[in-house]
């Protein structure tokens, strides 16, 4: 019996799930996303002499990505809501 096994084998109970203010979760990861890529900016030509651009896509990715995940959070909330409604 490997060790993954003694996890996932149904003898161990899963822990409830952690809910928490998703949407607040999210819009902060985002604001933190978006500030690093502000930030860095102005030093684009630094970045770019020294092969670290990505750096800067990287946070705007994760800012993109974030207003994604902001659309998908309050999405989801607004369906818990109208199935406990129900």
């Amino acid at each position: 019996m490997s060790l993954m096994d003694r996890w996932t084998n149904g003898e161990r109970e899963a822990p409830e799930p952690l809910e928490g203010n998703v949407v607040a979760t999210t819009v902060t990861g985002t604001l933190i996303w978006l500030v690093l890529f502000l930030v860095q900016l102005p030093f684009y030509s630094w970045f770019a002499d020294n092969g670290h651009t990505w750096w800067l896509w990287t946070c705007a990715v994760g800012a993109a990505l974030g207003c994604v995940g902001i659309w998908y959070v309050r999405a989801r909330d607004k369906a818990i809501k109208r199935a406990q409604e129900d």
